[in-house]
């Protein structure tokens, strides 16, 4: 088979270096790609991954069967539907589909009317209603912009002042169209834990769990980002708590989903947060996770082609998902200055070292700079360690970490802190 990935960051990189060892993978290809899928995958460059015409007829040229869309953006714009239109596979939702992830108002009316275990909350299209509201809840309270952010719109408020504020930013056109309308959110109690779920649009089959760290820096302190790093499994996340979570969420959501003439295919994501009354939703995405994916795909025994074609042709059922003992922790090297300012094209040493000593290194932000690899984004990389059980997972992963060099690298130093406390 001939397949194609859509995408260029870590997430991307994990997939490929999965889909690579699959024997129904003849040739694959990256659009764009980053310097670390060069190894493994043909690196298409030139168009827009958000110009469907364009990465139609490219997939056409290049013969492709299946097709795997990474990031939210080129979901919500349909790429999948332009894809399956011309007569490709394509593992990913639909545009109404990817509307879980596109509006959280979509997302939280859908969960209210199944009866999906999830926050109090309430949706408004302008400020005043909005702080009227606030005002009568109280903080700890949460504000999100509806639509897509980059993973910064959303605003856990630890006081008034912050929620108010927090309000005038999204209304004021800090998320840009994202910020046409806000919902407010009661403030949840527990520990977040990511279950990944691959789904036909019938059956939901839970992938392994992983917990990310979202805050900048050490203690979960600092500003929100994309993901400092992961592990996996997560102890929060036990055999039992895995199962309620399938039975109360997943399941229903794609049961809802159909119902609503919304069919979902591909992978969902779920945000949970474990609450003494259970695991509550948080939030959905309509893609693989970034970074959960780097160590959720390394644990997977299965063919993850022959899953994802399964989830494309319905037929998911039939598939039983094998996955390997032990753990695997990511730890993300960013750019000094993320999630704000930050300085790109700073060459990057110790790749080969690292990968000599075991380590899944995957590109999140770089490029190929002459003979050079350099820094070009926020997240740069991630350094991935498979072993018997976290601790040791997480000690080989920073002998990893310390193999990489680049100017003013910044990385958290307690990825799988909460793991580790359980431990002791």
């Amino acid at each position: 088979m001939n397949i194609l990935i859509i995408g260029s960051g870590g997430r991307e990189h994990a997939l490929a270096w999965k889909i690579a060892q699959s024997p129904r993978c003849e040739k694959l290809y990256a659009l764009p790609g980053n310097p670390g899928m060069e190894e493994i995958a043909e690196c298409l460059t030139g168009l827009s991954i958000e110009d469907n015409e364009a990465v139609v007829r490219m997939a056409k040229e290049k013969s492709i069967d299946l097709a795997v869309i990474g990031p939210e953006v080129p979901l919500m714009n349909g790429l999948a539907d332009a894809l399956e239109a011309a007569g490709i596979s394509a593992f990913g939702p639909s545009q109404k589909a990817a509307a879980i992830e596109g509006s959280k108002a979509f997302a939280k009316d859908i969960m209210k009317k199944y009866g999906i275990p999830t926050a109090k909350y309430q949706t408004f299209s302008e400020a005043a209603t909005a702080k009227k509201y606030i005002a009568e809840e109280g903080a700890p309270i949460v504000v999100k912009a509806d639509g897509l952010a980059a993973g910064k719109g959303v605003i856990v408020a630890a006081t008034l002042e912050e929620a108010l504020a927090a309000v005038d930013d999204i209304f004021g056109g800090a998320f840009g169209a994202a910020g046409a309308k806000v919902v407010i959110e009661e403030f949840m109690q527990g520990e977040e834990a990511s279950l990944l779920a691959f789904t036909d649009g019938k059956t939901a089959l839970p992938m392994l769990s992983s917990q990310d760290h979202k805050r900048a820096y050490d203690g979960d302190k600092g500003p929100n980002t994309g993901g400092m790093g992961t592990y996996a499994p997560a102890p929060v996340m036990t055999a039992k708590m895995t199962q309620e979570a399938t039975e109360k969420i997943l399941q229903p959501i794609i049961a809802a989903m159909a119902k609503e003439g919304r069919p979902f295919k591909g992978c969902l994501y779920a945000g949970l947060m474990i609450t003494e009354e259970g695991p509550k939703v948080v939030e959905f995405n309509a893609r693989f996770g970034d970074p959960e994916t780097q160590v959720v795909l390394p644990l997977l025994k299965s063919d993850l082609v022959e899953i994802m074609l399964a989830c494309a042709e319905g037929n998911l059922d039939k598939q039983k998902i094998e996955w390997e003992d032990g753990a695997a922790v990511c730890v993300v090297l960013a750019s000094g200055g993320y999630p704000g300012k930050y300085v790109k094209g700073y060459p990057i040493e110790g790749l080969t070292a690292a990968k000599e000593a075991a380590m899944l290194v995957f590109h999140a932000g770089t490029k190929r700079q002459g003979a050079e690899i350099v820094t070009a984004g926020g997240r740069v990389l991630g350094v991935v360690a498979k072993a018997k059980d976290i601790p040791s997972a997480v000690n080989k992963a920073y002998v990893g970490v310390s193999l990489i060099k680049f100017k003013d690298v910044h990385y958290r130093h307690d990825i799988a802190h909460l793991a580790m406390k359980k431990r002791g």
